[in-house]
């Protein structure tokens, strides 16, 4: 290729990427520079502070709140992302079962309350779940024989939100397993049918083989997303009753923009974001080499 040529190249593909390149940089490598900088010392949250090393690690580590938080957070990624990511793939399968408006009309009903914001969600189960006259108060009445405040009780709390989470955000999962499964070919699965595999059979070997990258990318994005619950904490139980459902981004919250403790504050989200790097990129290979 003559040299003119390769540089004219060069120069276009970096005027393509330059931006993306620049926006980066500026909006996340910058930013993330300076909290880790920031989370060895003891600033403030607006302002300068003093240099203290390893202090504000070692106290993170006998921290007992930090460590109830993490148990809280754990805790509730149990209680979400394998059964979020099932769920979606089950209604995924039935709805790529229908046809024309109606498949459209279905999936639309699970998607709509992902673009709910979460105020608005939060209000809904409100009303839902309250103790006097909420409709959703009848099978926790058969389950228990009473009532339930499910937000001010230490065993509902968590596996509430959790409940109302997967509710509000599963219509995402749903759309990724019906693209999945719109890319596998029909004449897979008629030539299976033709040689007398049935349902189970054909989703055994055809439909989870293939289906299994997105599983994976569904079982990563959800496991990023419930390790960093918040919104739904805060608005619904403010980390009680008891501390029984305080998260790690509560905790972040509290230290920085309530306590003021910039510094310490940074620590806790330098921990935080160390950990959901290392634990979705371990779960993505994971999952990629079970598909190998």
């Amino acid at each position: 290729m003559p040299l003119p040529r390769k540089r004219t190249q060069t120069r276009t593909a970096l005027g393509f990427i330059g931006p993306f390149v620049l926006a980066y940089a500026v909006l996340f490598l910058y930013p993330t520079a300076k909290m880790v900088e920031l989370s060895f010392t003891n600033a403030p949250l607006v302002g300068g502070g003093h240099w203290v090393g390893w202090a504000n690690y070692i106290r993170l580590a006998r921290d007992a709140l930090f460590l109830q938080s993490v148990g809280h957070t754990i805790y509730f990624v149990v209680l979400t992302v394998i059964p979020t990511t099932l769920l979606g793939l089950v209604i995924a399968l039935a709805v790529s079962r229908l046809s024309g408006k109606l498949q459209s009309l279905v999936l639309a009903a699970f998607f709509l309350p992902y673009i709910l914001p979460v105020s608005v969600v939060f209000r809904i189960w409100e009303w839902m779940l309250d103790p006097q006259f909420g409709i959703a108060q009848w099978p926790v009445r058969l389950l228990t024989g009473h009532t339930v405040a499910m937000w001010s009780d230490p065993l509902w709390a968590m596996p509430s939100v959790a409940f109302i989470t997967i509710w509000w955000t599963n219509g995402f999962n749903v759309l990724l397993f019906i693209a999945g499964l719109r890319n596998i070919s029909q004449d897979v699965r008629d030539a299976a049918a033709l040689d007398g595999a049935g349902a189970m059979a054909q989703f055994r070997f055809i439909t989870w083989p293939l289906i299994w990258p997105v599983t994976a990318l569904v079982l990563t994005i959800q496991l990023i997303l419930q390790l960093k619950i918040f919104d739904q904490i805060y608005l619904m139980t403010q980390g009680g009753p008891f501390n029984s459902t305080y998260v790690v981004v509560q905790y972040i919250y509290k230290q920085a923009f309530q306590g003021n403790r910039g510094g310490y504050g940074a620590t806790v989200a330098v921990a935080l974001f160390v950990a959901i790097a290392a634990l979705s990129t371990l779960q993505f290979q994971a999952l990629r080499a079970r598909s190998a």
